[in-house]
């Protein structure tokens, strides 16, 4: 194991560390003489119930605690980061890649390009599989690391290595194999550029992946993304409506057959495509579970049902006027348009869909968790003034209140002399009408 040292990011009040004098800024050493390379250690050597972890302090000073505690009893430590030997970076150069067409000027944190199999484990991060050594096979099978969620693309050996470019990622169907025949779940994605992996290949990568089920357990297909700082790449295109149209009506039907054969739809398309064909989107039978909804697959579904609920409970009038802007990127835009007529209903009430074009990174990127506070400002300034601003949470980082371009949500409130709300619609409509009508 790596001897790389455990730091201890907070310790939680009243817990087994807090108890025995373990704070903020420690270094976990060793667990019963053993060194933890990740959280995945830590949490296997911990879960014993009688434990000798060496802690050195910040004073440089090296503590022995002796613990006895309940079986799988937490210490109530969190970590600076949970891969205690550092972050497995990705070696392949994708043609599709949305960092490699990013400007250098937004944070630091946007250019890491995370490939590392524990960080699947733990968080759900898509991986390649490419940088997987024998022993990190060995592990992820002796440990059962399941589920692990896995970026594909397509499942042809010399395709692969031309989208990936990489001769490691020609072997995806050999790693998947194993890993299934061992018992590990997998969610994996595809995505989707035109005329590259699509068409047959599609369907043949769809094809092979089911092969694998019932451990395959989601097939998430997400449409390529191409900003206007794509310079010296491969040339590349966005999806036509027609083409959007198309495909789902193939994943339609693959949907329908692998609900009949195995009870699950299993292959589903990101939200972007309805919205670009401008159809419908699917029932939540369809959904199966909502697997992948960080990879934007049935989140507006959701949504609407939310809305739904919330509805019935929707007062006819307000006490007072008050102009509300709601503000989403352009496929947001289409998608909260019925929302808002119904809103648009109830007495004193007014409000306004801002749907803001995307400047920073161009036109073809539509979504607003790609919006920069610099886009948004220009879009407001540009409006009547407003009671209350209406952000989702997608903007901003998530543990703060900050934009890609390092923009804060107080600058943006200051500049604008409004108040603004961000508000989390992931898990539904909820916190949006909350805001509005409180």
């Amino acid at each position: 194991m790596a001897k790389t040292p455990a730091s201890i990011g907070n310790v939680i009040p009243g817990s087994i560390a807090d108890e025995v004098g373990i704070e903020k800024g420690d270094e976990i050493l060793t667990i019963n003489g053993q060194h933890p390379k990740d959280l995945i250690d830590y949490r296997f050597l911990c879960a014993d119930e009688e434990i000798e972890v060496e802690v050195r302090k910040e004073n440089g000073e090296v503590w022995v605690c002796e613990i006895q505690k309940e079986y799988d009893e937490d210490l109530g430590v969190g970590f600076a980061q949970d891969t205690f030997d550092g972050i497995r970076s990705c070696a392949n150069k994708c043609i599709f890649c949305f960092v490699d067409q990013m400007p250098q000027e937004l944070r630091k944190s946007l250019y890491v390009k995370d490939d590392d199999y524990r960080l699947s484990f733990l968080h759900g991060n898509f991986i390649t599989l490419t940088n997987l050594k024998q022993e990190d096979m060995k592990r992820i099978l002796r440990m059962r690391l399941s589920p692990l969620y896995v970026s594909v693309h397509c499942t042809n050996p010399k395709l692969r290595e031309t989208m990936l470019g990489t001769r490691s990622a020609g072997m995806i169907m050999e790693q998947l194999t194993t890993l299934a025949n061992a018992g590990i779940e997998l969610h994996t994605q595809i995505v989707l550029c035109p005329g590259v992996n699509d068409g047959q290949e599609l369907k043949r990568s769809i094809d092979e992946l089911a092969s694998l089920r019932p451990h395959v357990l989601s097939i998430a297909i997400v449409p390529v993304g191409i900003t206007r700082y794509r310079e010296n790449l491969r040339e590349l295109r966005k999806f036509s409506e027609s083409e959007a149209a198309a495909l789902i009506l193939e994943i339609t039907r693959n949907q329908k057959n692998f609900l009949k054969k195995y009870g699950s739809p299993l292959v589903y398309l990101a939200d972007e495509f309805y919205v670009l064909a401008e159809k419908e989107f699917p029932a939540v039978e369809f959904y199966g579970g909502f697997p992948q909804l960080e990879n934007g697959v049935g989140l507006v579904r959701l949504f609407y049902e939310s809305f739904a609920q919330e509805n019935q409970g929707l007062p006819c009038s307000l006490a007072q006027n008050i102009k509300v802007a709601i503000v989403t990127g352009v496929s947001g835009e289409y998608v909260l348009r019925p929302v808002c007529r119904r809103l648009n209903e109830i007495d004193n009430l007014y409000v306004e869909l801002v749907g803001v074009a995307n400047e920073f990174f161009g036109p073809l990127v539509t979504v607003a968790g790609l919006l920069t506070g610099g886009d948004v400002l220009h879009a407001l300034k540009e409006r009547d003034s407003f009671d209350l601003i209406l952000l989702p949470s997608v903007m901003c980082k998530r543990d703060e209140p900050v934009f890609l371009d390092g923009m804060t949500v107080a600058r943006l409130e200051n500049e604008l002399k409004t108040p603004v709300r961000v508000i989390n619609i992931d898990d539904g409509a909820k916190q949006l009408i909350e805001a509005i009508i409180d």
